[in-house]
């Protein structure tokens, strides 16, 4: 049987069309797209607000226990500003934790709202101090009386404050916890008005 002959022609062409195949299945790069350095090998480069943020990120990062330490004090520094701001305007956001919530904020707006005979009590006993170390007999004992009928005043008010606080949070908060506000809001009652913080944000005689 006779064999025909492969001409070479074919033979060089099937195995050069070969050797290019693999190379053009290789993936295209694009060679003028920038590689971060800070990228490993082998992943892709970042977004630049992502490379922005971790740069960001890394720079603040405290190195040393001084730093932190100092990061600390300038944080609690701008904390502390931000509660005395707001212990003057009222702003909820930075108040103490002991002022926030609509609870506490109902009871000061209560107590700010009348007058209190609790409020008086330092400047009446500063004048029934005097009265009492005066030598007159007579003099002492009006301090006295004075001194009593302030002590019965406070009481009697202050039960009455309690009483109409509580059935007031009731009405206006009856899903909320009131732990503490009566409290809060008696503590607040020894104090004169234009000393009290937060500052008081109704007006005498306004119902809040």
């Amino acid at each position: 049987m006779p064999v025909h002959p492969v001409p070479l022609a074919f033979v060089f062409r099937s195995r050069s069309k070969e050797e290019k195949a693999p190379a053009d299945k290789a993936p295209v790069t694009d060679s003028n797209q920038p590689r971060d350095p800070q990228a490993p090998k082998g992943r892709p480069t970042p977004k630049r607000s992502e490379a922005q943020s971790q740069r960001r990120s890394v720079a603040n990062t405290p190195t040393t226990r001084k730093e932190a330490a100092k990061r600390q004090r300038d944080e609690r520094r701008v904390q502390m500003a931000k509660q005395r701001e707001a212990l003057a305007s009222g702003d909820e956001r930075y108040l103490p934790p002991r002022d926030k919530g609509p609870v506490r904020k109902f009871a000061r707006d209560f107590v700010d709202s009348r007058f209190c005979i609790a409020e008086f009590f330092l400047p009446l006993a500063v004048i029934i101090l005097v009265l009492s170390m005066v030598r007159v007999p007579q003099l002492q004992n009006i301090a006295l009386l004075l001194w009593l009928a302030v002590i019965v005043l406070i009481i009697v008010d202050s039960v009455a404050t309690v009483f109409r606080l509580k059935k007031r949070l009731n009405e206006r908060f009856p899903d909320q916890p009131k732990k503490g506000a009566v409290a809060y809001a008696l503590m607040r009652t020894l104090q004169m008005r234009r000393l009290r913080l937060p500052k008081p944000q109704v007006k005498r005689g306004e119902r809040p």
